[in-house]
C-alpha cells in the first residue's frame, strides 16, 4: 500500500480512480463545465475526464469565479469525487465545501512518485491521508 499524507483536508472519505496532472487546475478556463473534460489546449490533461476521479493538481488556478464553479459541475453531476492539490486558495476551498467536494491541500511525499493515473485510492481527510487500494 502507497501512502500520500496531506496537511490540510476537508470532506468525506472517497474512493476513486486517481487522476494525476503535473499541471495546475482551473475549473473555469480549464474545464468544460457541461461535459466534465478537460479541454484547455495544450493542458497536459486535454481530453481526459474529471467525472468521479480523485483528482491530483500541483496548484489551483483561479479566483472568485472558480469557487462557484466547484458547486456549478456539482449540480451537473460532473464533479470529481475529490480535488486533491498541492497548493490551493481560500477561495477554491470555499468552493470545495459549499459544493460538498473533498479537498486537501499540501503533500509529502509528491502523488506523481506514489500513484498513477488509473490507481484506485482513497482519500480520508479526517486522518489526512490519501492510500492505493488497488488498480484498475
Amino acid at each position: 500500500m502507497s501512502i500520500v499524507r496531506v496537511q490540510q483536508a476537508y470532506g468525506a472519505i472517497v474512493e476513486g480512480e486517481a487522476l494525476i496532472s503535473e499541471e495546475g487546475f482551473s475549473p473555469r478556463y480549464d474545464l468544460d463545465r457541461w461535459s466534465g473534460i478537460i479541454t484547455r489546449p495544450g493542458h497536459r490533461l486535454e481530453g481526459m475526464s474529471i467525472v468521479d476521479k480523485v483528482c491530483f493538481f500541483p496548484t489551483a488556478k483561479g479566483g472568485i469565479a472558480a469557487g462557484w464553479a466547484f458547486y456549478d459541475i456539482k449540480w451537473k453531476k460532473i464533479a470529481p469525487k475529490a480535488f486533491i492539490f498541492g497548493v490551493t486558495n481560500p477561495v477554491m476551498v470555499q468552493g470545495a465545501v459549499f459544493a460538498g467536494i473533498p479537498i486537501t491541500a499540501g503533500w509529502a511525499p509528491h502523488p506523481g512518485e506514489v500513484f498513477r493515473s488509473g490507481d484506485w485510492v482513497r482519500v480520508d481527510p479526517a486522518r489526512k491521508l490519501i492510500e492505493t487500494i488497488g488498480k484498475t
